[in-house]
Formats: structure tokens, sequence, C-alpha cells
């Protein structure tokens, strides 16, 4: 067990920080009576009304996105293409729609129940590299989205794994080129050479 990150942690200002922080720390959920836990190694920083990448570009507010204007610390999950939940922390005060979306998580705890929810014989990196896997594997669904990642159901824990400064690749985010300039960001954070980093290539 680790210590839950702090409400302080995702409430802070800068989104693209909280990003490359984010790297190391252990998702953890506990979804039908079932636990599982990841280290994750991949994120992508969205800077809400100004970031022409966002959901919330302008100020946007949908039922979809209306999780993102609250104060961070909660979930927001969404449906891409119709099949894959991606799994966004939100952060900054309220009224402010930062989110940082989850890439890649590397298997820690119940990985066995991973591997049910995904169908897998063996284990490989494909079980949880790339956001619309990871989620499917921890349990992850939109029915989550808004929820307090302090509570029963999913939590992110410092479990003091530090990651080196030199380890951290920055880089351009992964299917944003919609985004005219605000794609070449370097949003995207990963762990260099750690095998559960997605397969998705940026600009």
């Amino acid at each position: 067990m680790g210590m839950l990150l702090d409400k302080t942690f995702y409430t802070r200002t800068d989104v693209v920080q909280i990003a490359r922080e984010l790297l190391g720390k252990v998702l953890v959920t506990n979804i039908d009576g079932k636990h599982s836990a990841g280290m994750i190694v991949e994120t992508e920083a969205y800077a809400g009304a100004g970031d022409k990448a966002s959901h919330a570009y302008g100020n946007r507010r949908t039922r979809r996105t209306e999780v993102m204007f609250a104060e961070g610390g909660v979930a927001y999950v969404y449906l891409c293409y119709g099949i894959h939940h991606l799994l966004n922390v939100v952060t900054n005060i309220a009224d402010v729609p930062h989110a940082v979306l989850i890439r890649g998580l590397e298997p820690l705890e119940g990985i066995d129940v991973m591997m049910e929810r995904r169908a897998a014989l063996v284990l490989k990196p494909s079980l949880t590299a790339g956001p619309g896997a990871l989620s499917a594997a921890i349990g992850v669904t939109t029915k989550l989205s808004g929820v307090s990642l302090h509570g029963a159901e999913i939590q992110i824990e410092d479990r003091g794994i530090k990651v080196p400064g030199d380890s951290i690749v920055e880089a351009t985010r992964v299917g944003v080129g919609y985004a005219a300039e605000d794609a070449y960001l370097p949003y995207r954070f990963y762990i260099k050479g750690n095998k559960y980093v997605s397969k998705g290539k940026g600009l």
C-alpha cells in the first residue's frame, strides 16, 4: 500500500507538470470486488480552454465534458470511437478544465484479473499499453466518470517509485492532428524503454 495522492497534487495549476509527475505513480481499482493495480508509464496533458486538442477548448461545456470543470481529483472517462473507454485525471481548480490522459500502465497486481477482462491468454505489453487497453484491463468504464480518485473504486497512490528525470521522454500527443499548432506541443510523457508504453505515434 502506498500513500494516496493528496487533493493538492491534483489542484495545482500546471497540468504539464502533473502529467510528468504521474509517471511512476500507481493506479489502483477495486471494481466488482476485483482488485488491480499498475504503474503509470505514459501520460498526456490537456490544458483546457486554450488547448485546441482539449475537449474543453474554448470552455466548451457539454454533458460529456462537464466533469472536466470539476475541482481536480476526479476521473473523466469518455468513450472513443464508441468502443474504448479512456481514463483521464481531472486537475486544477473548479472551472479550469485541465486533464491528464493515462496512456500506458505496467501491471503490478491483479494481473490474472486484467488478463481475464481482456481475454488474454499470455501476458504481453498489449494488455495495458494504450489508453483503451489499460482501461479495459483495470475495469474502468464511463460509469466512473466524475468519481473521486480518493474513493473505494479508483485511486492513485505514491509508492515511492522514483522515475529519474533523464528517463522521462517528452513527445507530442497521439491522434491530435486536428489541433493545428497545438498538435506540436510536447505534452506527452513516458518512461524511456518501458515496454508498456503505447505504440501510438505523435507528430
